[in-house]
């Protein structure tokens, strides 16, 4: 009898750690999912661009497949790979992340550049819808990698956890929570029209079809500054990671001017907007500078980097 009572005391000192451990999980996940909040709202802004100009059937099968890539890349490729990083070379950490908000800048520059050089934005595409859909979702995918990885590693930085085990069980939990949020989002807003058409065409009051009436209005104005919203979250998330990142290399120059200006700026508001006014002047100076070093690299990418992949990888 007393050996049944000690492995039922085993039990329940096995059951309230392993309460202790999920309710941990549960709260370092929120914490760390508020400090990534940042690049989740640019993650849900640059999406939905990838979904116009396919026919509203494709919209979430589409959406689906970016959504199932963004799972693959936050849980196959990146978790391990902070982890690993983070345990054995976390030097590495910054100029990797570097790359990517390289990328993002280089990416938003050409988005504005190409806005610029063609008026005819919104002229149907041509070609093989499948292929086009294939192109489109493996673009989007790419964007998402250097986004989630930006969401990963700011996560990892707020998790104090101190097992390894830990740390990756949060880093799951924030990953899939965050895809859900962002996917679930974009596919809400794709189908926004056509809940707005079904409303217009099937509400039963007045109000309910004049509201869809005004959806349906209104969703290609959104869109299209949800698109110019998104171009501009890739500028401003590559900037502050290259400003970010050079300050953790030692070279605290362009941190300390950003921040400076924003402070001069910010003094001459009243105090209930100063962190409002700071915050606005910074992620305006990281998009500027995101913007012109994303000026900078589309010559190297054209001339340089694609020539040689086209000879490492011929079509």
């Amino acid at each position: 009898m007393s050996g049944l009572l000690a492995l039922l005391d085993d039990v329940a000192a096995i059951a309230k750690v392993a309460a202790a451990s999920v309710d941990d999980v549960i709260g370092q996940s929120a914490k760390a999912g508020a400090k990534a909040a940042g690049a989740v709202i640019d993650d849900a802004a640059v999406s939905p661009k990838y979904v116009q100009g396919f026919a509203p059937a494709r919209e979430i099968p589409i959406v689906w497949k970016i959504a199932r890539g963004s799972f693959f890349n936050k849980l196959v490729i990146l978790l391990p790979i902070a982890l690993l990083l983070s345990a054995f070379a976390p030097w590495a950490i910054p100029p990797l992340l570097m790359l990517g908000g390289a990328y993002l800048c280089f990416e938003g520059a050409e988005k504005i550049l190409h806005a610029f050089q063609h008026k005819d934005t919104h002229s149907k595409a041509t070609g093989d819808p499948a292929h086009l859909e294939e192109q489109k979702v493996k673009g989007a995918i790419k964007t998402d990698f250097i986004l989630s990885a930006e969401i990963m590693t700011i996560s990892l930085a707020a998790i104090t956890a101190p097992s390894i085990w830990l740390q990756a069980a949060v880093l799951a939990v924030v990953g899939i929570g965050i895809t859900v949020v962002v996917y679930g989002a974009v596919a809400l807003i794709v189908k926004a029209d056509d809940l707005g058409l079904l409303m217009a065409n099937k509400g039963r009051f007045a109000m309910t079809r004049a509201l869809g009436r005004g959806i349906v209005a209104w969703m290609p104005t959104f869109l299209f500054v949800l698109t110019w919203v998104g171009t501009a979250a890739m500028l401003w998330v590559g900037g502050q990671i290259i400003v970010h990142g050079l300050g953790q290399l030692g070279w605290h120059g362009p941190e300390e001017v950003v921040h400076g200006w924003a402070v001069a700026v910010a003094h001459n508001v009243p105090e209930r907007w100063v962190g409002a006014v700071e915050w606005i002047v910074t992620a305006a100076c990281d998009g500027v500078l995101g913007f012109i070093l994303g000026l900078l690299i589309i010559p190297l990418v054209n001339f340089v980097i694609t020539p040689l992949y086209r000879v490492v990888r011929p079509a």
